[in-house]
């Protein structure tokens, strides 16, 4: 849809570049908002830096005060779990 415009703020592999620089230039989207890319960190000579309708952010989209603190105390408290033999949140293996 001409009007549209994509969004990507989760993993740079969601979207195929080639194709959205594609679209962009076709004029087959509206624009996009990109805060992850393929390969990072994006250089500047990616096409994508070329397009007065996108904007791109360095991977920064959970870098805010309150996310941040959030992360902090979420680690804090994980740390104390698990010396205390109590399980943790956001567990991987």
């Amino acid at each position: 849809k001409k009007t549209a415009f994509i969004i990507n703020t989760s993993r740079g592999k969601v979207i195929n570049e080639q194709d959205l620089i594609n679209a962009l230039r076709n004029k087959v989207i509206g624009g996009a908002g990109l805060d992850v890319y393929e390969s990072e960190p994006i250089s500047r000579s990616n096409p994508l830096t070329q397009f007065p309708q996108t904007v791109l952010l360095p991977h920064i989209g959970s870098a805010s005060f309150m996310t941040r603190s959030k992360m902090a105390e979420v680690a804090a408290n994980n740390i104390v779990n698990f010396f205390n033999g109590r399980g943790i949140v956001h567990k991987i293996n």
